[in-house]
């Protein structure tokens, strides 16, 4: 006997790990710049070169690229240095082979750069990489049986399939033109540029993204006697990218990662330098799914025959809790300079870092905080810059009723809005905003029919039962369980007996009488 079946694609964790790549190394100030006198500001990013698979494990080659912001020792001026130290890590990955798939995630934390001396410097930090090799199964649903003489069980299901699942990047560049009361660029300095308040909806074999890049950079100009200039600018961007298979009802689960941030300065049409090109590169690793309804067979047999079923154990998934909340912080946070009184805040950037969540009867309680940094200037230093870092811890429920230990889900966390100010006294009053998105999956085993193999019957069993029965409805008896043990069909029962309902009740009296 046939059976029709309909097919979906799932995507399945074949192997995760993780793995911490540990930096102590000293770096020695280039002869072209100047020796340093006072540490102002560090920050650094992972440049993956090389991310190759074997037997068993990732080879990860890349660079640590760690920037610093510093006062030289004798001129008071403000420069800046970038060093470049090798990374090279391996992430044990049992059972992945050289043609996986693998989703490569990382964190730089505890980045800190020490004075040797004034042309030497100590840098440490370690990076957590996160790896995830996903495997796609295709799940053979059995959805009815290919014959009139059967009798089929069946029940309607909501199942997600996935539909998307790949990476692609992004570029976002665009000019920035200096205003005119601005002096011309002689050396930028320091620059970051992030994206906030991403929106990322699936259209028809298309993906579209709207945002905007929170631009902050640091620069001096000709002149010396104009002091460095900083600016912070808001670019916002749309694009429209190409994704074969995506549909305006998938559910999309994407992350976004940073890739590359740079800003170049370009000369204007009268050839002076008051043009700044922005230019970002993101990675987009898509997964979009879709909820779908499926007839699911069940169970089946005949009257006539013997059917014997074979069947396959699946992890099936369904979708519980789609949610999307936001996190609102408020804090103040105490600058402890001695240098001198606070003048201006000039710049203060964060990330998000979800610590740790944990599943309660009202849904997901995601803990983390958020890593800030600001930089700002005094009032008594020929070179007023200074910085400081700071955490802002938060605890939120993400609601999701009905979540269980059964329950898997995606969660992303992003800095959708960040603001500081200065406060009375010596504090900066900071106000974030933090986008928690989740997708909830109920997951459970299901004992699908993969074949029906058909077999005469037990002609001997069949001729010790009676032809007719008159049979008591016992505790947790359906009409289809009855009339699969009797040879009969649950349409017979119903005519015989005259039933109107499809349900049954213990104690009731049923003819049965056997077609076999």
């Amino acid at each position: 006997m046939e059976l029709k079946k309909e097919s979906i694609q799932m995507l399945r964790i074949k192997n995760k790990a993780a793995a911490q790549a540990t930096f102590d190394e000293d770096y020695n100030v280039s002869d072209v710049k100047p020796d340093i006198g006072r540490l102002v500001q560090s920050k650094a990013d992972v440049s993956m070169e090389e991310v190759r698979l074997s037997e068993g494990r990732a080879l990860l080659k890349g660079t640590l690229n760690a920037d610093l912001l510093y006062v030289g020792e004798k001129e008071g001026r403000i420069y800046s240095l970038s060093a470049k130290l090798p990374l090279d890590e391996m992430i044990n990955l049992e059972g992945i082979e050289g043609g996986d798939k693998l989703c490569l995630k990382w964190e730089i934390e505890d980045l800190s750069v020490h004075m040797i001396h004034s042309r030497k410097l100590n840098i440490k930090a370690i990076v957590t990489f996160y790896a995830v090799v996903d495997e796609l199964a295709v799940v053979e649903l059995p959805v009815s049986a290919e014959d009139q003489e059967v009798s089929v069980k069946t029940e309607k299901v909501r199942l997600m399939s996935l539909r998307v699942h790949k990476k692609d990047t992004l570029r976002i560049k665009d000019d920035i033109t200096l205003a005119s009361n601005r002096p011309n660029v002689e050396n930028l300095l320091w620059y970051m540029a992030e994206p906030r308040n991403l929106d990322l909806r699936p259209g028809e074999n298309k993906l579209r993204v709207k945002g905007e890049l929170a631009v902050f950079l640091l620069y001096t100009g000709y002149e010396e006697e104009n002091p460095p200039q900083w600016l912070e600018y808001t670019m916002p961007f749309s694009n429209e990218m190409e994704c074969s298979g995506c549909m305006e009802d998938l559910i999309p689960h994407i992350e976004v990662s940073l890739l590359h941030q740079g800003i170049e300065v370009k000369p204007d049409p009268d050839g002076e330098e008051r043009i700044l090109q922005v230019d970002v590169v993101l990675e987009l690793n898509m997964k979009m799914y879709r909820e779908e309804e499926h007839e699911l067979l069940l169970d089946a047999y005949s009257p006539h025959k013997e059917c014997v079923l074979h069947r396959k154990k699946e992890m099936l998934e369904s979708l519980l809790v789609r949610n999307f909340s936001r996190c609102r912080l408020t804090d103040r946070i105490e600058v402890k300079e001695s240098q001198g009184k606070v003048l201006q805040l000039c710049h203060s950037s964060g990330k998000v870092k979800v610590d740790k969540t944990r599943i309660t009867d009202k849904g997901i309680v995601a803990e983390g905080i958020v890593a800030l940094k600001i930089l700002y200037i005094i009032g008594n230093d020929e070179m007023p810059f200074y910085s400081m870092d700071a955490m802002l811890p938060f605890t939120h429920l993400i609601e999701a009723e009905e979540i269980g230990k059964e329950c898997t889900y995606l969660l992303q966390a992003d800095l959708e809005q960040l603001s500081t100010a200065m406060a009375d006294g010596d504090e900066i009053e900071v106000k974030a905003a933090v986008g928690l998105n989740v997708l909830v999956f109920r997951q459970w085993e299901e004992q699908l029919i993969e074949s029906v193999e058909e077999q005469p019957l037990d002609r001997k069993k069949l001729e010790s039962m009676p032809g007719i029965t008159v049979y008591i409805v016992k505790a947790g008896d359906t009409l289809w369980d009855i009339a699969k043990k009797f040879y009969t069909t649950v349409d017979e029962i119903s005519g015989v007996n005259s039933l109107t309902e499809k349900e049954v009740k213990p104690g009731q009296s049923l003819i049965l009488v056997r077609q076999g």
